[in-house]
């Protein structure tokens, strides 16, 4: 049986999005069928337009297949232009019907530009992550970055660190988990070991440096743990990431932002893959952003963007998510 391409949105044209569709084309080639939805004329490579995803494995050899749709104006690296927003947004929400029809296998995402959305388009959505929740009707969602080496969740995103103790709540961090969980478990992992950072220096060096380990943390632990979970801490997040400490779990799940970004971003900056949990389609993306500075000056690097069709085509196959080259 033939397998189902991924289907990609084009996200930003004026960031490197259309660089590095275009780059991954040319290494991976028939090796991983994909399609984008976009107009051809920002692709930065040879297209071949289809009509339908089933078109897209015979046009991989000629170029990048392309559902095209006119966004209304060229592509000007680094300068979005306002016309183009509403069909970027488009573009996802084809993206993702095609996907739950079963038209395609999974999603990756290029990355958009969310002012630009914003200011062009009205998009009241804080991200990505937030609009495809909504589309798909499952408000529960986490995101996890993955590399072969290392998966970490972080429970508060984007947020000043001022704010996190007080957006840190025992039903917030309990869904994330639970979210996290029975994501894992789905993707082949019989009972998947988490590891639970603290909040604070030495996960609060029992009571000296806070309190939120000993109040919510550590009994939400113990909670999970005796409703059979393998889950361990809080845990110091300085001694975490090593690679032995790495080696006794599957994922970690962070307190905040940094906490979780600065660990996989240091161990693979350009092999990190955003993954959305608890939709209910596979979703992923490469983990960086329009990179409008270095937009169509030839600097652009595919690694994410191929790690993060890998990534899809594993997840949507039942593998392990970064398990695979």
């Amino acid at each position: 049986m033939t397998v189902k391409p991924i289907a990609v949105s084009v996200g930003e044209p004026a960031g490197i999005g259309p660089e590095v569709i275009a780059r991954g084309w040319e290494r991976l080639g028939r090796d991983l069928p994909f399609f984008v939805i976009g107009d051809p004329r920002h692709i930065d490579g040879p297209v071949v337009p289809i009509s339908h995803p089933r078109e897209a494995e015979r046009a991989l050899g000629s170029g990048v297949p392309v559902l095209a749709r006119d966004f209304g104006g060229p592509r000007v690296p680094g300068e979005a232009q306002a016309a183009h927003a509403p069909h970027v947004i488009a573009a996802i929400r084809e993206a993702v019907a095609l996907v739950m029809a079963g038209d395609a296998s999974a999603l990756t995402t290029a990355p958009i530009n969310k002012k630009a959305l914003k200011d062009g388009a009205g998009f009241s959505f804080p991200g990505h992550t937030e609009y495809l929740a909504h589309l798909a009707g499952t408000p529960d969602v986490v995101m996890m970055l993955a590399c072969p080496e290392l998966r970490v969740v972080p429970a508060t995103i984007h947020i000043p660190l001022s704010e996190v103790p007080a957006a840190l709540t025992r039903a917030g961090l309990m869904k994330t988990i639970r979210i996290t969980h029975a994501a894992l478990r789905a993707q082949g992992f019989a009972n998947p070991r988490i590891a639970i950072a603290g909040l604070n220096p030495h996960a609060g060096e029992g009571g000296a440096m806070g309190r939120e380990e000993i109040e919510m943390i550590a009994p939400l632990v113990a909670d999970l743990r005796a409703e059979g979970l393998a889950i361990a801490g809080p845990l110091p997040a300085d001694t975490m990431f090593h690679a032995r400490a790495r080696d006794g779990y599957d994922v970690a799940i962070c307190m905040y932002h940094d906490q979780a970004l600065v660990p996989i971003k240091t161990i693979d900056f350009a092999g990190g893959v955003n993954v959305t949990l608890g939709l209910p389609f596979v979703r992923t993306s490469p983990d960086h952003g329009t990179a409008y500075d270095i937009a169509g000056t030839g600097r652009a690097d595919p690694t994410s963007f191929i790690a993060a069709l890998r990534m899809a085509r594993d997840m949507a196959a039942g593998q392990r998510p970064g398990s695979s080259g």
